[in-house]
């Protein structure tokens, strides 16, 4: 039996018990204590949902081979606009591995068409007779793609909290329109940060999760705090590089790039993971709009939270405390527990922490990091539709910008993948700016942004115009755990 551990020492638990609670009791994230290397070559022949089956049953331990695999063609199958799940596009002189083809038009919900079927099992396999309550705070895409993951699972509820004025008007729109008996959805008066840290107070607080007992709820989470979420992700590492490899643009054992336009650091940790697991990633190169506090971190080794906030066209990126970071430095600074817990407290007491001689060293072996403003990340924009006929979201963008300039500035000539998080419709009002068209907002973006280009706008998008508004809540970031405890009763 393989175990997952707090980052921060103290608690161990099974898959299914990590993934049942969400976060440990001490407050740290459970992480695998080894990770199993996967035979690359033996996956040479395999579709999609094989390449997912393999990753998270070699991943998460304690659920048997058929269970995955059960779980991922309930997942994927005739949910996402291709059997591929994530295709692979080329773009100019790299690839680009769009994660934006599922139910909710966002990568998360590669995880979170996973999650609510890991957390029922990982129940059922528990013996646990208590209803789930998933809470989460969203800076925009994993509201809505946990919102229809979850929507009228048996035994869960479901309560998202986003920043009121933190995301886009297509991201609010598809939140506030969520169908379901077992959803609610909250505005917080705040930013991201606000609505994560209301978020994991609830969590840690042993009133709320005795409050919920007594109620016949056990709290947990949708975030990529939760393994459950995070595991799902490292397979399409493994699938783009497979995808090159069947293309003929690189060999099996050759090294790759992967750029990853970063907030939380999850999406990026999960590359961190692949490459645990064998994979031969050469660098991963974290992306940074102006909350641009990973890309100092990755260049200094200090975590500086205080700092000026922005509010920027790539809002899912509008972070300056990054939560999944605390697994990397734990598994970087050789699984030392006590170690983490103190930067953790740093971070939180302090408002910064100076990462010790082993994490500097494991990130300037591994990570390349940059930033881009608005200004570039429009240039992205414009110029890869103007030279190459496709149509970047915001987030993208950066990571588009900040891969030019890591052409520029690095000496690494292996292929690179770019990863694309949204689909550009869900931003359109600033890909419509980008693109020098006249401003608009919401439904109108998107009417002209699909004259102007001819680029499809997804069929969950276009729906959302017609539905009725049922979440208009409100709540003080103070008031968030009020706010779960009247959702849950």
């Amino acid at each position: 039996m393989k175990f997952y551990r707090s980052t921060r020492g103290g608690a161990r638990a099974t898959a299914p018990e990590a993934i049942l609670g969400g976060i440990a009791p001490d407050g740290g994230l459970f992480t695998p204590e080894e990770f199993p290397k996967i035979d690359i070559g033996g996956l040479r022949g395999a579709d999609a949902q094989a390449i997912w089956s393999e990753v998270l049953f070699a991943l998460l331990d304690g659920f048997s081979r058929a269970e995955i695999e059960e779980i991922v063609s309930l997942g994927y199958a005739g949910k996402f606009e291709t059997e591929d799940i994530a295709p692979l596009a080329p773009v100019g002189g790299a690839h680009v591995l769009e994660l934006f083809r599922g139910p909710t038009s966002a990568f998360k919900d590669v995880a979170l068409s996973i999650l609510p079927r890991l957390i029922s099992l990982s129940r059922e396999k528990l013996g646990v007779k208590d209803g789930i309550a998933v809470l989460t705070a969203t800076s925009g895409d994993t509201g809505k793609a946990a919102l229809e993951g979850f929507r009228d699972v048996p035994g869960t509820r479901i309560v998202v909290f986003y920043p009121e004025d933190g995301v886009s008007d297509v991201q609010k729109a598809q939140m506030a329109t969520q169908r379901g008996g077992n959803v609610r959805v909250c505005a917080v008066r705040g930013n991201f940060d606000d609505a994560q840290t209301g978020v994991k107070r609830v969590f840690l607080d042993d009133r709320a999760n005795k409050w919920a007992a007594e109620r016949g709820y056990r709290l947990s989470s949708a975030n990529s705090i939760n393994l459950g979420r995070l595991a799902p992700q490292v397979a399409y590492y493994f699938k783009a590089y497979l995808d090159l490899v069947r293309a003929g643009a690189i060999s099996l054992g050759d090294g790759v790039n992967f750029v990853v336009p970063t907030g939380n650091f999850g999406n990026i940790l999960a590359g961190d993971f692949a490459r645990r697991m064998g994979l031969p990633v050469e660098k991963l190169v974290c992306a940074s709009n102006e909350n641009d506090v990973l890309t100092d971190f990755i260049r200094a080794g200090v975590y500086d939270r205080r700092r000026a906030f922005y509010k920027t066209a790539s809002p899912s990126m509008d972070i300056l405390v990054s939560s999944n970071l605390e697994r990397y430095l734990y598994l970087a600074s050789g699984c030392d527990g006590a170690l983490t817990a103190k930067l953790m407290r740093d971070l939180s007491e302090k408002g910064v922490y100076v990462a010790p001689d082993a994490v500097r060293d494991a990130l300037k072996e591994g990570f390349w990091a940059g930033s881009a403003g608005e200004r570039e990340a429009f240039g992205a924009i414009r110029s890869t539709w103007e030279r190459h006929g496709y149509l970047l979201d915001t987030h993208t963008a950066v990571a588009w910008a900040v891969y030019e300039r890591f052409l520029r500035e690095a000496d690494n000539m292996c292929p690179t993948v770019v990863l694309a998080t949204a689909s550009p419709y869900k931003f359109a009002s600033s890909v419509l700016e980008a693109l020098g068209l006249p401003a608009a907002d919401g439904f109108a973006a998107m009417d002209a942004l699909l004259e102007r280009t001819g680029v499809p706008i997804p069929k969950n998008l276009a729906e959302v115009r017609g539905l009725p508004v049922i979440h208009r809540d409100v709540c003080d970031k103070e008031r968030i755990l009020d706010y779960a405890k009247g959702a849950i009763a």
